[in-house]
């Protein structure tokens, strides 16, 4: 089923981090990213609320509900000012239905056309196939692998160091 049509894709406020929240503690969103299970609203809301001006954090919003979000960090030091760093997360039960794509496609908007960012890099892991072929379709390519790079379900697991070049 697809719904890429219906999603809405807007700036993260401050009442979205009680659906965040119930995004990332996911079984999927956590296993594909950083976080860790059982992440309460609390540390979320602290979390959020130390974002700075060089960040940018978006929600995906299908029926009145939060389904994914995407977050973009610009690099302050001077030398690296050119490069952003992005990561995301979809809910379990949204996954394969447009909403990384409508997120991507948003990220790469704001990188290219208004923070002028010539370099976007990301890590994923390296079994996160569907998260990969996506990279890869907006131009990420694959930089080099970063062996026991996080702990994972009882054990480490390696990632692809991804970015795209803004030509």
């Amino acid at each position: 089923m697809s719904q890429k049509a219906d999603i809405l894709v807007r700036a993260a406020e401050p009442g979205d981090v009680p659906q965040l929240t119930e995004l990332n503690n996911q079984p999927r969103a956590y296993w594909g990213t950083l976080q860790t299970p059982f992440t309460s609203v609390a540390a979320r809301e602290k979390r959020f609320a130390g974002r700075g001006d060089n960040e940018l954090m978006l929600v995906a919003v299908f029926d009145g509900k939060v389904v994914g979000s995407a977050g973009m960090v610009r690099e302050t030091r001077h030398r690296r000012a050119h490069t952003a760093g992005i990561g995301m997360a979809v809910h379990d039960d949204h996954a394969g239905r447009g909403v990384g794509t409508a997120l991507m496609q948003a990220m790469v908007d704001v990188a290219d056309r208004w923070w002028n960012i010539k370099r976007l890099e990301l890590d994923v892991y390296v079994d996160n196939v569907r998260a990969i072929a996506l990279y890869e379709r907006f131009g990420f390519e694959r930089e080099g692998v970063l062996r026991a790079y996080a702990w994972r379900d009882g054990q480490y697991v390696d990632t692809i160091a991804m970015a795209r070049l803004r030509l």
